[in-house]
C-alpha cells in the first residue's frame, strides 16, 4: 500500500491537533523516565535581509515529548534575537473557541450519507475493530467525513506514544512569546488550514483512514522514524520519507498542501526582511522549509542569503 498521504499529513496538518487536542479522546501515555539525551538538532536557517533584518526559520514537530526539552541553544538564541514570532496560525486563532467548531462543521456530511459508504466494506470492518479496541466513538462519527476520522486516529496513536500537542515546538515558543510580550503573528487563517483537509478527494480521504489504521497495527514505526529524524535534524531523511512519493503519486494534493501554501507565505515573510525590522523567528511545520519548493529554497531564489544554523556539539 502507498503510504505517502499519511506521511505528509503528519507534519504540516497536525498543527490542528495543538489547537484541537480533544479530537482524539485517548489520553497521552505517561512517558517512562528516559536516560539523559542530547538536545534535538534544530532544523534552523538564518535569512539575511536588508540592514539589521534577520529571519530565523525553525522547522517544527507539532507534538513532542518532555524529553525533547530543553532545546538546543541555537533555537533559544533565535528566539532571544527576535522582536516578533510568526507561526502558521496566530495566537488568537490557535486559542479561538471557533477553531474546534469550524473543524467539526467542515467535517460534517451534508448529503445524508454515512461514513461507511466512503470507506468500503474491508476498511469499515478494520475501523470497527479499531473502535472496539480503542476509545473511538464510531457511532457518533458516522455523520463525519473520512479525513476527520483518519486525523483522529493519527493523533490518538501519537498521544499513545507520549507525543503531546501541549509540548509541540509551536506551543513552546508561542507560550514563551506571550510571556515575553513579543508580538505573535500568523501566516494563515483557521479557514485556510481546515480547507486543506476539507479539500481532499474521497479517494485521498479513504487512503488517509487506511494508512492510519495500518500504522496503528504496525506499532507506529513510521511516526517514530520521523520523530527521530526531526531530533537529529535530518532534513534529507524527512524529505525523502515524507514528500518524494507524495509529490510523484499525488501531485495535486502535494500542490495544495505544500507548494501553494509556501507561495502564499512568501509575501508575508518578505516584509520582515526589510531594513529596520530586526529579528523575526518563524516556526512552521518542518517540511514547509525543505525540498526544492520549500520556503528555504524559495527565499534563496529571490536573492536572499540563507544559511543553515548548525548546532554546536
Amino acid at each position: 500500500m502507498k503510504r505517502s498521504v499519511t506521511r505528509w499529513m503528519i507534519a504540516p496538518l497536525l498543527l490542528l491537533a495543538t489547537a484541537f487536542g480533544t479530537v482524539a479522546a485517548t489520553p497521552a501515555a505517561t512517558p517512562k523516565p528516559a536516560a539523559t539525551r542530547s538536545a534535538p538538532v534544530p532544523l534552523l536557517w538564518k535569512v539575511t535581509g536588508a540592514g539589521d533584518a534577520r529571519v530565523y526559520l525553525l522547522g517544527s514537530f507539532h507534538l513532542l515529548r518532555p524529553e525533547d526539552y530543553p532545546l538546543a541553544a541555537e533555537a533559544e538564541k533565535a528566539f532571544d534575537a527576535a522582536q516578533r514570532v510568526v507561526f502558521e496560525l496566530s495566537a488568537r486563532d490557535m486559542e479561538s473557541p471557533e477553531l474546534a467548531g469550524k473543524m467539526v462543521q467542515a467535517a460534517m456530511r451534508t448529503d445524508g450519507s454515512e461514513l461507511r459508504r466512503d470507506l468500503g466494506d474491508a476498511t469499515w470492518a478494520r475501523l470497527q475493530q479499531y473502535a472496539t479496541n480503542n476509545p473511538l466513538p464510531l457511532a457518533q462519527m458516522q455523520g463525519l467525513k473520512p479525513w476527520f476520522v483518519g486525523l483522529s486516529i493519527s493523533i490518538a496513536q501519537m498521544q499513545k506514544m507520549g507525543l503531546d500537542p501541549a509540548l509541540g515546538l509551536d506551543k513552546h515558543f508561542m507560550d514563551r512569546a506571550a510571556k515575553a510580550g513579543k508580538p505573535i503573528l500568523g501566516l494563515e487563517t483557521i479557514d485556510t488550514q481546515i480547507g486543506v483537509l476539507a479539500g481532499m478527494s474521497i479517494a485521498e480521504q479513504r487512503q488517509m483512514v487506511e494508512e492510519a489504521l495500518e500504522q496503528s497495527d504496525k506499532g507506529d514505526a513510521e511516526i517514530r522514524a520521523l520523530h527521530d529524524a526531526w531530533r537529529r535534524g535530518d532534513d534529507v531523511l524527512m524529505w525523502n520519507r515524507m514528500a518524494v512519493d507524495m509529490k510523484r503519486q499525488y501531485p495535486q494534493l502535494y500542490q495544495r498542501i505544500n507548494s501553494d501554501r509556501n507561495d502564499a507565505w512568501l509575501p508575508k515573510l518578505e516584509p520582515h526582511l526589510q531594513a529596520g525590522q530586526g529579528g523575526t523567528l518563524v516556526v512552521v511545520g518542518a517540511l514547509h522549509l525543505l525540498g526544492s519548493d520549500g520556503v528555504v529554497e524559495k527565499l534563496k531564489a529571490k536573492g536572499y542569503k540563507v544559511e543553515r544554523v548548525r548546532a554546536k556539539r
